[in-house]
């Protein structure tokens, strides 16, 4: 049997309009809906007065005018960025730009020698504080601790709100969705690593950059773990069954989910061969890529 993760999809919002969605926390979402992006970034201030933007959104002028609007009388002492998807950070130069607020970041978009730059990277943004594992970013009435999470792309951070005990989880965990891992910088190695070092934490509640926020985040976090384990296994009876290409495996086991995500999937597939290559349980002529062709080992 499958394993059911409990989506959630219901998302109280109104495209322009800044919400409280908690004593500490406002929410305004970006009118960029896709496949990927559910309705769109959800673009988060936390505190009062003197306040930090987590994930300013993309360069949509109408999302950061509405953001300006909605912190008016308000000093941007902090801009923090998850990754450098451009649904995520390229608004992080207006930002910065009308307020003077510095950026805090793990690290400039990841490139890769003789890769094609990825058309979805940000490859502009340079953030002004490199943030590492365990540090601290305080404000007024705030305190983030960065974490680490790899995965999705190599310089993704969550952020966790101390005062609430709150993580925003961008796009590493996502309460409507799984996230796409997509090679080469998605790694689906180091995306099982990261998921499994947000079970011991005593965060209560999660804020995905896209989606509403997530209950009981250990159980979802340790059924998004499962979940992945059970593609493997699929993977494998796949591979069993005859269906030695990505292609042939996707149509099989994602044949219920809308067909514009195939590729994506396709993506995720791969990633999760190459991790089954190098645990030894998948073997392939060659580096493993989107064309090989894969046996059980």
């Amino acid at each position: 049997m499958s394993v059911v993760i409990p989506f959630r999809r219901d998302l109280d919002f109104a495209y322009g309009e800044m919400a409280e969605v908690s004593p500490l926390i406002r929410r305004i979402v970006a009118r960029n809906p896709s496949p990927f992006t559910f309705h769109g970034t959800g673009t988060y201030v936390i505190g009062r007065g003197h306040v930090a933007v987590i994930d300013p959104g993309p360069d949509i002028r109408e999302h950061f005018d509405a953001l300006m609007a909605g912190l008016r009388g308000e000093t941007v002492s902090h801009i923090l960025v998850t990754h450098t998807h451009r649904d995520h950070s390229p608004a992080a130069a207006w930002l910065k730009e009308a307020t003077g607020a510095r950026t805090y970041a793990y690290g400039p978009h990841p490139t890769q020698p003789g890769v094609p730059a990825e058309q979805g990277g940000d490859h502009d943004f340079q953030p002004d504080v490199l943030l590492r594992d365990g540090d601290l970013v305080e404000g007024k009435g705030w305190t983030a601790e960065a974490i680490e999470t790899p995965g999705h792309i190599s310089n993704h951070l969550c952020f966790g709100l101390k005062e609430e005990k709150a993580l925003f989880s961008g796009d590493h965990v996502m309460g409507w969705s799984t996230s796409v891992i997509s090679p080469p910088d998605g790694n689906m190695a180091d995306y099982f690593s990261s998921l499994k070092k947000l079970l011991p934490r005593d965060d209560i509640l999660y804020w995905p950059t896209h989606g509403p926020s997530i209950p009981d985040p250990q159980d979802f976090v340790a059924r998004y773990i499962a979940h992945r384990e059970d593609r493997e296994r699929q993977i494998l009876a796949c591979i069993r069954d005859g269906a030695s290409s990505i292609p042939a495996m996707v149509e099989i086991m994602y044949r219920e989910v809308d067909r514009r995500l195939h590729p994506a999937a396709a993506r995720s597939v791969l990633a999760h061969l190459i991790h089954m290559v190098e645990t030894g349980r998948v073997r392939t002529e060659g580096e493993p890529g989107a064309t090989a062709t894969y046996k059980a080992a």
